[in-house]
């Protein structure tokens, strides 16, 4: 297993920006790094969207790391085996509340749901050399102890809000990171099929029809497949099969109060 190496930052911009920031075009690092920080002021989700999070409150870190086995089309395989590590630490603080641990998924690409409600986002930015990956940062938010969100973000939820107990931030990053690396070498072992069977397994409306949106308006479809390069394959009513890049569509869900389980 590839040794790791952590930097604790007490306030930062961006846990994603601090790597790049270190990053050079030179740069022929070894291992994985994990940077933490207890306040992020600037953190970022997809496409620029900020994520909120209450110093103290809550993980916010990145992981940088080295898949130069890889193709840049297989690149998808690393956001499946960070949202499954997530996953599965969750499971572990849920356990004891069947009506969240069961509500548990990963929604496509990789964000962490509890029925309708986001508890965590991750932004991945890898770099390329050849038809390879030379770098990868993953940049992780998971909402922990926090339990007022004051951004207009849609259904947010953290794990105090659905348990009513303070959860150990330290132990939940190390059985993320545990998991992580977990997954990463079982990639590297040619392992990819069972990381992507175990995704498909916990996916956000796996099954039955749902209403979605692209740019045409909403629709009703369901999930066909999620192919290895991370495209939506989505099966329309009248059985037509489309095929989708990420942000080209969008899951309908309603907003509602957050509310607790206790």
């Amino acid at each position: 297993m590839e040794q790791l190496s952590r930097i604790n930052l007490p306030r930062v911009d961006s846990t994603n920006s601090f790597i790049r920031d270190m990053l050079s075009p030179s740069d022929q690092l070894d291992g994985i790094t994990l940077v933490v920080a207890d306040e992020q002021t600037a953190g970022r989700g997809q496409v620029g969207n900020h994520w909120e999070a209450e110093p103290g409150k809550n993980l916010t870190f990145s992981l940088l790391c080295h898949p130069n086995f890889l193709l840049a089309s297989e690149q998808f395989i690393l956001s499946q085996c960070m949202a499954l590590a997530i996953h599965q630490a969750l499971l572990e603080e849920l356990w004891q509340i069947p009506e969240a641990s069961s509500a548990l998924t990963i929604k496509w690409p990789n964000d962490i749901y509890v029925a309708d409600r986001k508890i965590c986002g991750t932004l991945i930015e890898c770099d390329l050399q050849g038809k390879h990956i030379s770098n990868c940062i993953i940049g992780t938010g998971l909402n922990v102890n926090q339990t007022a969100f004051l951004s207009d973000a849609p259904n947010p939820v953290s794990l105090k809000q659905l348990t009513g107990r303070e959860h150990d931030r330290e132990k939940m990053l190390d059985n993320i990171v545990a998991n992580f690396l977990q997954h990463y070498e079982g990639v590297k072992k040619g392992e990819s099929d069972k990381v992507r069977t175990a995704y498909m397994q916990h996916l956000y409306r796996r099954t039955g029809f749902h209403t979605f949106a692209d740019v045409r308006g909403e629709f009703r479809a369901e999930i066909a497949d999620i192919e290895p390069t991370g495209h939506l394959r989505l099966r329309f009513e009248n059985g037509n099969v489309c095929r989708y890049e990420f942000k080209e569509v969008r899951f309908v869900i309603h907003e509602h109060q957050t509310n607790t389980h206790r």
